[in-house]
């Protein structure tokens, strides 16, 4: 067949499927119309489809812009832990519902803030605030099953964490995204970096940067390397999987893939030499530890750090918000020494079960107060058996009288102000006086003829003030308050820094017996004011305090001079005459060279000892208080015995403390070469007041005191006055109060050590 006829027959089967009346087959083309799916799916519609969505978008992008703002940050994001440490900086105690301390971007070293940098969004000093092409990777990812979009910068992630909630909806992503854009033009690089760390959930219940630093390498964030800080960066991807201390075989392989991705990126950023990079391993994190809890003596020493800063202006409201790293004076060695001290000389020999054999031991509260005197540092405390057992601090409690401890300031007051005796004499350690039990005192407008311990009288009848200092022989410091002025006396304990509360006596000759209330805190600043040579010293167990917006320093504690040198050396040479020879003879060792005071409240409810070195002042005291009424009783019959006085368990206590916080250390003698004992005094021969002697009459309580010649005396380095001719028993009180005394014989010494007890 030719080619004509094969384009004959082509065009017969043309013909054949052209519908009738058109012969051409091209009737659809020529209506112009489209048949099927076309009919709906056009050039023309699918652009305009398409830009439609592009505006609406842009339309709804820009709408969302305008209508959502940054909220106030979520309340779990903010909440953070107050950390109170001890003197060494090591933690002493976290408080707070979140174990979170906000610290400043200039805390954290720079090469660990590249290191964030590096594997989260390297990017970031860049970008503003979202990585469009992240977030499409993320979307691209999710579609493809590979997990949840991500994508995030480092903006995004601290507004999640900041702002808003970890679910994974559209809606709170494109909050997400938005609130991103604000907060980028808002907000410095370095403040969201900031606010970045410090948000971060990175395992072991630490939340920020600071937290984990603790938590995982016990160091504070100033203080990580480079490759702490790369771990850190990595584990916050999967906390719990990337915890070396939990983390299986694959956990370890991801932790160390993401480890080395963190250094890898900041060679690649030029922030890390490779060679160095190469030198650098995974650093294993210390064994997780449980949050330092408020056992034991830590809620008292807490207490104590926050009501101290509630003196010096910062709220309970403020503590309360948190941030707070709170650094205590409190020494670790010393605080567990006098801890173990309490409970080795009076816990242990209690039963405070036993009620039954024992009902007086389950009244018995001891408090004390440790100070170094040349920083005025509390270096240790001890507030009671718990806070569960005992919610105020026995150290604080302010509600006892601090009894014989207070004669010091007595003697002081008399040296300081040059006071005279009611004769003219000049009150020194060597002055004399009469130690008669309930001699009633001369010179004063308020009558007060106070018993001595045991109604037991002193010298024949006269001693000197060193001896009734050593015997604390309350009939001669009721006198020489009387000589030296109570208006006085009250002004020096003030200037001493005791407090002026409700109660205190104003003119009251019974003051010198310490018949108002004090804490032990007190009394440890009065003697450590001694032991400074008369410089004040304001003890203090504050170091420092400090969080992201504010700090507290507390200043020195040593002031300005409140005593002379000279009295304060004085007062302390007095008292280590009270260690050598008298009622505090208890706490003496060779260990050290040591002064002190007992004292013992009436009706025994209160025991003191208040003593010190060169080194230390530690003030220990005992309380007698009902567990049921919490009022004030005896503490006779403690652990079974019978008088409680200062020189029991307190003494006790105090040494047992002093040796071991002193142990290893090169322990110095006081330098009292300023102390003036004054002249030895001859006796006077002078009768001893009968029972219903005049309050008025002569100096000593007698209507005519005449003064003869004794022999020849020499002074030892007591004060005592030593007649040649004679010895006197140091042991035997005279028996007769009307008894006069024989001028050619000399006071008698102090009977055996034994502190007396206020009327």
């Amino acid at each position: 067949m030719g080619r004509a006829e094969a384009r004959r027959a082509q065009q017969q089967r043309g013909a054949q499927k052209a519908p009738s009346g058109h012969p051409s087959g091209r009737a659809g083309k020529a209506s112009g119309k489209r048949t099927g799916i076309r009919r709906f799916f056009t050039w023309k519609k699918i652009l305009g489809a398409f830009f439609g969505t592009i505006l609406l978008l842009i339309l709804g992008a820009v709408a969302a812009y305008f209508m959502v703002e940054p909220p106030d940050p979520r309340n779990d994001a903010v909440l953070q832990s107050n950390t109170y440490k001890y003197a060494d900086g090591s933690i002493m105690a976290r408080t707070g519902e979140k174990n979170r301390v906000i610290v400043p971007l200039d805390k954290i070293p720079e090469d660990v803030r590249t290191a964030f940098i590096a594997i989260e969004n390297k990017s970031f000093y860049k970008d503003s605030g979202v990585d469009l092409m992240g977030v499409g990777r993320g979307l691209f990812n999710t579609l493809r099953g590979k997990g949840t979009a991500g994508g995030s910068t480092i903006t995004q992630q601290y507004v999640k964490n900041y702002y808003l909630t970890q679910d994974q909806s559209a809606s709170r992503k494109l909050r997400e995204l938005v609130i991103a854009i604000k907060v980028d033009q808002r907000m410095s690089k370095d403040d969201i970096l900031a606010g970045y760390l410090n948000t971060n959930f990175y395992g072991r219940n630490a939340y920020g940067i600071q937290a984990a630093a603790q938590a995982f390498y016990g160091v504070d964030a100033d203080k990580l390397t480079l490759a702490q800080g790369a771990y850190l960066a990595a584990v916050i991807q999967a906390p719990s999987q990337y915890d070396l201390a939990f983390a299986g075989p694959n956990g370890r392989h991801l932790v160390n893939v993401r480890f080395n991705a963190v250094l890898d990126n900041m060679v690649e950023m030029g922030k890390l030499d490779p060679a160095t990079r190469k030198t650098i391993q995974l650093p294993e994190p210390i064994k997780p530890k449980p949050a330092p809890g408020m056992d034991g003596q830590k809620g008292y020493l807490i207490e104590a750090a926050n009501a101290e800063l509630n003196r010096h202006n910062v709220t309970d409201a403020q503590i309360t918000a948190g941030g707070w790293t709170i650094t205590l004076n409190v020494d670790k060695k010393k605080q567990a020494a006098l801890e173990k001290a309490v409970q080795d000389k009076l816990e242990s020999q209690l039963q405070r079960k036993n009620v039954q054999e024992r009902p007086q031991d389950q009244s018995v509260q001891a408090g004390a107060t440790s100070v170094d005197p040349k920083t005025g540092a509390i270096v240790a405390m001890y507030g009671g058996t718990g806070l569960s057992e005992k919610y105020n601090s026995n150290a604080l409690r302010k509600d006892y009288q601090p009894g014989s401890t207070f004669k010091p300031v007595v003697l002081a007051t008399a040296l300081e102000t040059g006071a005279t005796t009611q004769d003219g004499r000049k009150i020194t350690p060597n002055t004399l006086y009469d130690g008669t039990s309930k001699r009633p005192v001369v010179g004063s407008p308020v009558a007060f003829a106070p018993q001595n311990q045991d109604d037991r009288n002193y010298g024949d009848p006269m001693l000197t003030v060193q001896a009734a200092t050593n015997s604390s022989v309350n009939s001669v410091y009721a006198q020489m308050i009387v000589d030296a002025k109570p208006a006085s006396v009250k002004k020096q304990a003030l200037a001493l820094g005791m407090q002026d509360r409700d109660g205190w006596p104003e003119d009251k000759p019974a003051m010198s017996l310490g018949t108002m209330s004090a804490d032990t805190v007190e009394m440890a600043g009065v003697y450590a004011t001694f032991d400074n040579h008369g410089k004040k010293v304001t003890p203090t167990i504050v170091k420092k305090a400090e969080r992201k917006d504010a700090t507290y320093n507390p200043g020195s504690p040593i002031g300005g001079q409140v005593l002379s040198r000279k009295t304060a050396d004085t007062v302390t040479k007095v008292l280590t005459g009270v260690v050598r020879d008298g009622s505090g003879n208890a706490v003496a060792s060779d260990a050290y060279q040591a002064a002190g005071k007992t004292g013992t409240t009436e009706s025994n409810v209160a025991a003191w000892f208040t003593g010190y070195t060169p080194e230390l002042v530690t003030v220990v005291a005992m309380f007698g208080e009902d567990p049921n009424t919490h009022k004030q009783v005896t503490l006779t019959g403690t652990a079974g015995g019978g008088r409680a006085g200062g020189s029991s368990f307190p003494a006790e206590i105090w040494k047992a403390y002093t040796t071991s916080a002193l142990s290893g250390v090169s322990t110095d003698e006081f330098d009292l070469s300023d102390a003036d004992m004054g002249p030895s005094q001859a006796p006077t021969r002078t009768a001893v007041p009968t029972k219903d002697a005049s309050p008025t009459s002569g100096a000593t309580g007698t209507k005519s005191p005449t003064t003869t010649t004794s022999p020849t005396k020499t002074a030892d380095p007591t004060g005592h006055t030593k007649d040649p001719t004679k010895t006197a028993d140091p042991t035997k009180p005279t028996k007769d109060p009307t008894k006069t005394a024989d001028p050619t014989k000399s006071f008698l010494f102090p009977p055996p050590p034994q502190e007396q007890q206020q009327p």
